[in-house]
């Protein structure tokens, strides 16, 4: 495979790797890229994909204002995100809700399988939220630690979770009665 194509794919093949509660059939969904401009500095094995940019892939979307890709020997390093804000949402696998992250900048680390959500960020997933100044997921632990503004005083400074009550089956319901 030419390694133009290559650098190219990189940042598409970072964003299959997003958190391991996303629905696992998109992996096998073809890739739709949109970008102004893309620059691909082969020495240095790095992709930058700049305006309105736009990734689709099966349920996954990702909007930002520009992605930088980067790669070692063995692949996939890094991906960067930045935007006003950035943005993704995926359908969870196994249930019929999304996930969907805000920030200003997102980082994806696919060494540790690690994304960070930074600035004024926010995650939700079904009817709950969690907001922060950062927010880290540990895909591979699916462990979350959120961060408030450090240095801040006041109520947005601090980390807020909002956690909704799950519906009431019908059988719960009945049990009531």
């Amino acid at each position: 495979m030419p390694t133009v194509l290559k650098l190219l794919l990189v940042p598409l093949l970072a964003v299959l790797s997003l958190p391991a509660m996303a629905e696992k059939a998109d992996r096998e969904k073809p890739v739709h890229l949109e970008a102004d401009n893309v620059t691909l500095d082969d020495i240095r094995k790095v992709s930058v994909f700049e305006g309105n940019v736009l990734l689709v892939q099966g349920t996954l979307m990702l909007r930002a204002d520009r992605v930088e890709a980067k790669q070692n020997g063995e692949g996939l390093q890094s991906v960067t995100a930045r935007g006003k804000p950035v943005s993704f949402r995926q359908k969870r696998d196994g249930v019929d809700e999304y996930i969907e992250g805000f920030s200003s900048q997102m980082e994806y680390d696919n060494v540790q399988s690690i994304l960070r959500l930074i600035g004024d960020a926010r995650l939700r997933k079904g009817g709950d939220e969690i907001r922060g100044n950062q927010i880290t997921y540990d895909a591979r632990t699916e462990f979350y630690k959120v961060v408030g503004q450090e240095g801040a005083v006041g109520p947005s400074s601090r980390v807020r979770v909002i956690i909704r009550p799950k519906p009431k089956t019908s059988q719960e319901q009945n049990t009531k009665q």
